[in-house]
């Protein structure tokens, strides 16, 4: 073990003293290592605060930061495009790695040397997402824990085998155990859970389409054996608390209120906070009218038991697809004048919550303020929706003409054009049978790589999104006359298009996009018809569909069945799962040129002070290389994956479509340092410390929703 590096205060700064060392102290026992060598948990410790006291790069130094190693995956697709979203863990010298293709890798953490590969897959390849693994070990054992397809992988961290006294052979299925049978639909985790003493507190990933989807209850199990211990019912049954929210029995069929993004631990208190997403159908709530608990929360649990301490929510009735994208940051403020422990919680609106740790009661107040209803037949939204009233919204919040790009007068008076027609207003604007532009989009705002925080300064950092798109409500059933492949376009822009991403043009003045019509390139329409039956890694199998259902999909994907009329019998819209009303997907909205309908910044880092719950600075992040060759200045780009903050002064991320990694200075938000790396880094990096040296690593594996190039490295950078 290293011995730790002094510290420097600023004067007067013993009440900020004690607050780092309560937190290095908080730290080192949840994570049972070195807070200084290590970088042993998702987001660096069980709070999420992303901070690393190590000191030596710093403000002064950082410009000579060169790249120590790097490490290249061997399973990466260019179609469809993979990416990496790993957050490294470091443990005692060995830092654990995915790949884009779901291996787990071990590493040399100071040379990037391999020690060990397991392939989930068994050589018969796969794909998926994964944010990261989760680290345990009782001094003895040490596990590693994450999810490829539909299982739970309990893994040897010494040897990179199957721990055979877990679950079945190493594995738990994910769909078991869920007080519900979902055997057909999916049931997977991206982001890794959190450990509990000798508890594995795991959430999921789940279907969100007008298609069957299960339950995102959040469960607890046994790290030796896979053993279930509790397990928390994010949608109600009968006789528990907030089960009179929703129409009675839809407990037994509606899916989703799945925390997606993480959790956060406060061992002290015994208690696990996580958020919640949407409950699914997404964007159509006309069978499940009410406000949803626990949809759309902040949740206070016990760890023990899984035991509703608090819930606060931030959207009632969702229908936007404003999940809680990320883990609550736990932190610790002054306010009114004494120390409180709090939970600050980003989101997808551009909203950040800081809510007392132990009631879940605001510290700034939240306004519940008037919102548009909604004109789809059978909804009935809420009436107003919680707004704090501070910190101020971090991403662009309304839409209108006074919002269009100013980019260039052809731009604006293209966009201004489209927008005849279509309805324009503030963030809760409903999706509805006009076509209405959202703003932030269903991608945030805040995403999965969540906030920073600096218990030094009590300063939050967050990167955010401020990119418009458009959505609309259709009729579930086709109207007659309707062609196979438009009935296919449908069904994708419905149920596909979440994942997939809507249908989209090449650009030469933007990055790049892709859609799933490049699927003719890898897979015969037979194929294709057999993985709707069946599914792959987190595809899950879509049952529902009836056969002219799955043509017409395989029609669309394909440019056939254009000629070809589906008779007004088969018009039953099976694949919507009885749900009356669909979206039409989340439509990109873009100016001639490719580039965001409305002004910039189109992507922000915020330093948010979090006492005062004032801004310290918003700067843009990101840059398109054309505008920039243009001489313009920084525009911001839409971005995915988040900051970390060190004792040094520095806040590291990359995140941007530019696919540059930058250090930024946490004081005044100034980039002091930026690398190009050769593809984005969507992902969370990492710091720690081997040998008395100091490292910075991040996984380089664009493509994901930027959709950008893929990549397959792991930039690892340190001083000369």
């Amino acid at each position: 073990m290293q011995s730790s590096p002094v510290h420097s205060f600023p004067a007067g700064g013993w009440s900020q003293l004690a607050a780092l060392t309560a937190f290095l102290v908080s730290s080192f026992a949840s994570a049972a290592t070195d807070p200084h060598s290590n970088w042993s948990v998702y987001s660096g410790d069980a709070t999420g605060s992303k901070f690393s006291a190590l000191t030596q790069i710093d403000r002064n130094n950082v410009t000579q930061l060169k790249p120590a190693w790097v490490f290249r995956t061997d399973d990466m697709t260019t179609q469809p495009a993979s990416t990496i979203q790993c957050n490294p863990i470091i443990v005692d010298g060995t830092a654990f790695v995915t790949t884009p293709g779901l291996k787990l890798v071990a590493l040399d953490a100071a040379t990037g040397a391999q020690r060990w590969v397991y392939d989930p897959w068994n050589g018969k390849g796969g794909r998926g997402v994964n944010r990261g693994v989760t680290y345990w070990t009782d001094g003895r054992i040490k596990r590693l824990f994450y999810v490829a397809g539909n299982f739970l992988q309990a893994i040897d961290a010494s040897t990179g085998q199957l721990a055979p006294d877990f679950g079945r052979d190493g594995m738990i299925d994910l769909r078991d155990g869920l007080d519900r049978d979902v055997f057909f639909l999916s049931v997977t985790a991206t982001t890794p859970g959190i450990i509990h003493k000798n508890l594995l507190i795991l959430g999921s990933a789940v279907g969100e389409g007008p298609a069957p989807a299960a339950p995102g209850h959040i469960r607890a199990f046994d790290v030796r054996t896979g053993e279930r211990k509790w397990i928390f019912h994010s949608i109600p049954q009968p006789g528990e608390f907030g089960y009179e929210t929703w129409p009675a029995e839809t407990w037994k069929t509606i899916g989703g209120v799945n925390c997606w993004g993480g959790m956060t631990l406060d061992a002290e208190r015994g208690l696990v906070f996580a958020g919640t997403g949407s409950a699914s159908y997404d964007h159509f709530g006309g069978n499940r009218l009410g406000a949803n608990l626990f949809a759309n929360c902040v949740l206070a649990l016990r760890a023990d038991t899984g035991e509703r301490v608090w819930h606060y929510q931030v959207v009632h009735h969702d229908v936007w697809d404003y999940d809680i994208p990320c883990q609550p940051n736990l932190v610790t403020v002054m306010h009114d004048g004494r120390r409180i422990d709090a939970v600050a919680q980003a989101t997808k609106m551009g909203h950040l919550f800081l809510l007392d740790r132990e009631t879940g009661k605001p510290l700034f107040p939240v306004e519940e303020r008037t919102v548009a209803p909604s004109d789809v037949p059978g909804e009935k939204l809420s009436p107003t929706q919680p707004f704090p009233t501070k910190p101020a919204p971090f991403a662009q919040q309304q839409f209108t003409a006074n919002e269009v790009t100013d980019l260039n007068p052809a731009a604006r008076a293209a966009v201004l054009k489209q927008l005849a027609g279509m309805r324009t207003g503030g963030t809760f604007t409903p999706p509805g049978t006009t076509p209405s532009v959202v703003l932030p989009q269903f991608n945030g705002g805040a995403e999965w790589g969540g906030a920073a925080f600096d218990p030094v300064s009590r300063t939050l950092y967050v990167n955010s999104s401020s990119e418009a798109e458009w959505i609309s409500m259709v009729p579930a059933k086709p109207d007659a006359n309707v062609t196979l492949q438009e009935m296919g376009r449908m069904i994708y822009g419905s149920v596909c298009s979440a994942c997939h991403g809507a249908e989209r043009a090449a650009n030469p003045n933007a990055p790049s996009f892709t859609s799933l019509k490049s699927v003719r390139e890898r897979l015969t329409p037979a194929q294709v018809m057999a993985l709707l039956d069946t599914g792959r890694n987190q595809m899950p199998a879509f049952a529902s569909f009836s056969a002219i259902e799955k043509r017409a999909v395989t029609a669309f994907l394909f440019d056939q069945g254009a000629d070809e009329r589906v008779p007004a019998s088969e018009l039953k819209a099976s694949w919507a799962g009885g749900i009356p009303w669909v979206s039409t997907g989340h439509n990109e909205f873009r100016d001639p040129e490719g580039f965001p309908v409305n002004k910039r910044p189109w992507g922000t880092v915020t330093a948010i002070n979090l006492d005062t719950g004032a801004f310290k600075w918003q700067v843009p992040l990101g840059t398109y290389p054309v505008l920039e060759k243009r001489g313009e200045p920084p525009t911001g780009t839409f971005n995915m994956g988040g900051c970390i903050v060190t004792a040094g002064g520095l806040v590291f991320t990359g995140a941007a479509m530019d696919e540059r990694f930058r250090a930024i200075d946490q004081d005044t938000g100034k980039t002091l340092w930026e690398f190009q790396m050769d593809a984005g880094g969507y992902a969370l990096p990492a710091t720690y410390e081997v040998n008395g040296k100091q490292y910075v690593l991040i996984a380089a594996g664009g493509g994901g929703k930027p959709e950008t190039k893929p990549g397959n490295a792991y930039y690892c950078f340190a001083l000369p």
